[in-house]
């Protein structure tokens, strides 16, 4: 593949906050703006509902826009909106190993669910890991039914994030519900690198860089041998970058992402270069602790993602604009012969 040219300029060019001229949508269980950002980008107003303090704080500082700190229930009310997109927490298995599915109390998407129910969007997108369409098929399954008797119809792709500029290897269910005509953004001929990505801050030392310590190099080479990782876990920067995690950011352990300098130390990554590994861009601020920051880039969706995602939306909802059915055509011909007067767009 065609490598990408300039990614940094691309990303702290690409997204700024919108102005919100062309359509509004809920942005579900938002997190630190992932997918908001992207949807801004292409001229979406967002309005964010998320339950952490600091996933929050983000949101509101960056994209200037609404993000209401709380807890959504089935019985959260919205505003009118167009679309409605998020990344609801999926915890369909019990502690005790039973499948409960959608009367998990843990789960997000029964909130989601009322969420497009109570609001009629024209279109809804969600996020969700891997696992849904395999190990937990069974459930994602019982919420496509769900959203099939509202009228919808479902279509969901498993998308790897290093195919759409992202310089990560990341896969992720994306479900979108229509009406009909949705099409999915193909992918692009091009790669990043993580030494695209980090550029300049691959080879510097942070003030406040966290180097291992010999007992934790140590124990990496242990972790390493039990796992038979034929190559080090350390961040190559000629190839996309592994998932990035909150477990592996923000952790100390053996999967822990770090770098290796020229002179052989290792140093585990900063939050900007982790956010910039997601593709978000540099003036992109984390409200919290050190701890909260990492996490809620790991647990973010990659904006470049969200944005050919959005680019897609976007010209579903213009195509629903812009275009007659037969059916409401032949009702308005009915309605006031003059079929003459009344063509398709």
């Amino acid at each position: 593949m065609k490598a990408f040219k300039n990614y940094i300029t691309h990303i702290n060019s690409t997204f700024k906050p919108s102005s919100g001229n062309f359509s509004t949508a809920l942005d579900l269980f938002a997190g630190a703006g992932g997918l908001a950002i992207g949807f801004e980008a292409q001229g979406f107003k967002t309005i964010g509902f998320e339950k952490e303090f600091d996933y929050s704080e983000t949101y509101r500082r960056n994209l200037k826009t609404d993000c209401f700190q709380t807890e959504l229930t089935t019985f959260t009310e919205y505003p009118e909106a167009s679309v409605i997109i998020g990344g609801p927490p999926c915890q369909p298995f019990s502690v005790g190993g039973n499948q409960k599915g959608l009367k998990d109390s843990r789960d997000g998407f029964p909130a989601f669910i009322a969420a497009v129910k109570r609001v009629e969007p024209e279109l809804f997108l969600f996020e969700n890991v891997l696992g849904m369409m395999y190990r937990n098929k069974w459930y994602l399954e019982q919420i496509i039914n769900e959203f099939q008797s509202l009228g919808y119809i479902v279509d969901y792709e498993l998308f790897n994030t290093v195919h759409y500029s992202v310089p990560q290897k990341r896969n992720r269910v994306i479900a979108v519900g229509h009406k009909g005509g949705f099409v999915f953004p193909k992918p692009l001929n091009r790669v990043v690198t993580a030494g695209e990505a980090l550029g300049e801050l691959a080879t510097q030392i942070p003030p406040d860089a966290k180097f291992l310590t010999p007992s934790m190099d140590e124990y990496v080479a242990r972790y390493e041998k039990a796992s038979k990782c034929i190559r080090p876990r350390d961040l190559h920067l000629d190839q996309p970058s592994r998932t990035v995690t909150c477990r592996n950011l923000a952790g100390a352990t053996g999967d822990m992402m770090r770098i290796r300098l020229p002179n052989g130390e290792r140093r585990r990554l900063t939050v900007r270069e982790a956010a910039r590994l997601q593709s978000f861009p540099d003036w992109y601020e984390f409200s919290g602790s050190e701890t909260s920051q990492f996490n809620q880039v790991g647990n973010a969706v990659p904006p470049l993602l969200s944005y050919y995602l959005a680019a897609s939306v976007k010209e579903y909802m213009k195509s629903k604009v812009n275009r007659l059915s037969i059916d409401e055509i032949h009702k308005l011909n009915a309605k006031f012969k003059q079929p003459e007067q009344l063509t398709l767009l």
